[in-house]
């Protein structure tokens, strides 16, 4: 019987091998052991400060707040213009990889057009790296809770909140107070790149514009723990923006609205100033525009649409809106003529048929209402009679004995030519020609058919509605200068310069006898007056105080010689422009008003009520806070 061994033992050459492996491994591990605890060691003990700095770097970062605007107001204490907080998507644009991903992302949060994928793609590449880029404003409810949900998916993209602008009278004051706008590379350019740092918009137009410095404020700083996508997780440290300066406006919004509303949808201006002090109380242009488009980011694209349309919101027709005078010219012509003796109030000059020719002559010149009959003769007129009956024939015969340099000099002084306003930068002055700015600027000499055409209000004379109202004030006034403007106040004071002299050359009785006229244009025929004034029968019946004004109807396009005007016959576009000025009340004016309305037709039969609604509405607004 044989044996066997359970087992074979291992043999001694392989028990060898493995105690040596193992006696390597352990030797090894200890050496690592040692480096590591080594490398904590300079780490946490002996380079600790330099790196705890540079971690307390990367988790803090030193951020911008924008200041808010100062606020506008109207005189009466009505917001123009307020801020509101809003919630906005933005990104920091070093934690945008991939900017195609971006806009993927963005568009399963948010509508997102291809205007504003342009913009935002210019944005970024201007962006500084610790930029926030603002996608989106504005964000609906329904926008923030699809973010919510989505948050995990989209890390980079933030959600902050910001200070808009907002114009709560949108159209109704576009064009006086304006409005802000994104700041562009251009604008970085000439802006304080301290004082605008951070700050994402920039007064655009009108009194946003002008008084910029005092709206826009100071910036603040604050510095906060950030996590890896710029979330703010905590704040450290706050020195808080300064607001920026409130002011307060002439302008009476209300006065605004009957103004715009008289004016409705047609194309035109109003404009309405206190004599007493030249502050602007409406000034209206129309087409308007909503100015809160410009804030959210629709700029480009908005501006581009209002742009292209042919009745031209954006413009703004009450101090950039140039047309012929008309008739509104005559009274300061007869000024004229009196200020330097070519013309008393005694002189009369013939007209038995609405016609005027020059010595030498075969043109024939006109009164507005010739008749191919030969009716529309005004027969004996002095220079009374010219006013509030509008007789061309008279100016015809004082052009021919008056030089255009004299006419010019003495128009200067009423402010053709000249942006007679304060606080308006873009106000047009118009043009006041004379025989160099011909010469100027058609190569041609001043000849007598051209003053022909300047007496009545025609040929190259151009006014705008701003001015038209400031003729009005300086006739309120008798002949004081009181330079229109927009501030009435703010919080701290504005140096906004001086008014321009007195009109020279004219005795108080002329001043006085000229305003008879005037107040004869809107009145009855009652003091010997052989005619009802132009307008009596448009806005002086039932009138329950004096007011003065003068009418004027401007061709756009010559009349053929011997032909009668046919409105009908006429495009709109080449139809009269209709324009009156007024002050009321006469004996103590507290506000003077001026109105155009492209291709109206009639001064007196649709600028003039327009004139009489706003001074209607001013009185009795003005009359209630006085016995107050």
């Amino acid at each position: 019987m044989s044996t066997k061994r359970a087992y074979d033992p291992v043999p001694l050459v392989l028990s060898k091998t493995i105690v040596y492996r193992a006696s390597s491994a352990a030797v090894v591990a200890s050496v690592l052991i040692l480096l590591l605890v080594a490398r904590l060691f300079q780490l946490q003990v002996v380079e600790h400060e330099r790196y705890a700095t540079q971690a307390t770097e990367n988790r803090l970062t030193t951020q911008t707040i924008p200041p808010p605007r100062g606020l506008i107001f109207d005189r009466k204490g009505n917001y123009l213009a307020s801020n509101r907080i809003v919630p906005s998507l933005a990104v920091i644009k070093e934690n945008v990889d991939d900017i195609d991903n971006l806009l993927t992302n963005i568009r399963a949060l948010v509508d997102f057009s291809n205007a504003e994928e342009s913009s935002l793609r210019t944005r970024l590449e201007n962006a500084e790296d610790d930029e926030k880029v603002i996608i989106k404003r504005d964000l609906t409810d329904e926008q923030l809770a699809i973010e919510a949900v989505n948050r995990h998916r989209f890390g980079n993209i933030l959600v902050i909140t910001e200070i808009l602008r907002e114009y709560p009278y949108k159209e109704l004051a576009s064009h006086v107070v304006g409005s802000v706008r994104q700041i562009t590379v251009e604008d970085l350019q000439h802006l304080d790149p301290v004082r605008y740092r951070g700050s994402k918009f920039v007064g655009r137009r009108g009194v946003e514009h002008y008084y910029e410095d005092l709206l826009h404020g100071e910036i603040g700083i604050r510095q906060v723990e950030v996590n890896a996508v710029g979330r703010v997780m905590s704040e450290i440290l706050v020195d808080p923006a300064t607001r920026g300066q409130s002011i307060t406006l002439h302008l009476d919004i209300e006065l605004q609205r009957v103004a715009d509303e008289a004016l409705g949808d047609r194309r035109g201006a109003v404009v309405a100033i206190d004599p007493k002090t030249g502050g602007i109380l409406a000034l209206v242009s129309k087409p308007s525009y909503d100015p809160n488009v410009f804030v959210t980011g629709l700029e480009g694209r908005e501006y581009d649409r209002l742009s292209a349309r042919a009745d031209a919101p954006l413009f703004n027709r009450a101090t950039q809106g140039k047309y012929p005078p008309g008739s509104t010219i005559k009274p300061l012509l007869g000024m004229a003529g009196l200020a330097v003796n070519v013309i008393d109030w005694e002189l009369e000059f013939d007209d038995p048929r609405g016609e005027f020719q020059l010595p030498g002559s075969e043109y024939v010149y006109r009164d507005w209402n010739w008749r191919k009959s030969g009716v529309g003769g005004q027969g004996q007129v002095d220079l009374f009679r010219a006013i509030y009956r509008s007789s061309n024939i008279y100016f015809f015969h004082l052009g021919a004995v008056l030089d255009i340099d004299t006419f010019s000099t003495f128009l200067g002084q009423w402010g053709y030519g000249h942006n007679t306003s304060l606080d308006i930068l873009d106000a047009d002055p118009g043009i006041l020609p004379n025989d160099t700015w011909k010469k100027e600027n058609t190569g041609d000499s001043w000849y007598p058919g051209d003053n022909m055409n300047f007496v009545i209000g025609q040929g190259f004379t151009l006014v705008t509605p701003l001015q038209l109202a400031t003729i009005s004030t300086i006739f309120a006034n008798r002949g004081k200068w009181v330079r229109p403007r927009l501030l009435l106040s703010s919080e701290q004071p504005v140096e906004l310069g001086e008014d321009f002299p007195p009109v020279q050359g004219v005795v108080e009785s002329d001043w006085e006898r000229m305003i008879e006229a005037l107040t004869a244009v809107v009145h009855r025929g009652n003091k010997g007056y052989l005619q009802n004034g132009l307008a009596w029968a448009h806005i002086g019946r039932n009138i329950p105080y004096q007011m003065a004004g003068k009418s004027g109807t401007a061709q756009v396009v010559a009349i053929p010689q011997g032909e009668e005007y046919d409105e009908e016959s006429l495009p709109e576009e080449q139809r009269k422009h209709a324009l009156f000025f007024g002050f009321a009340p006469v004996h103590d004016p507290v506000i003077a008003v001026a109105t155009v309305i492209e291709n109206g037709g009639g001064g007196s039969e649709n600028a003039a009520p327009i004139v009489r609604e706003v001074i209607d509405s001013y009185l009795a607004d003005f009359v209630a806070t006085n016995d107050e």
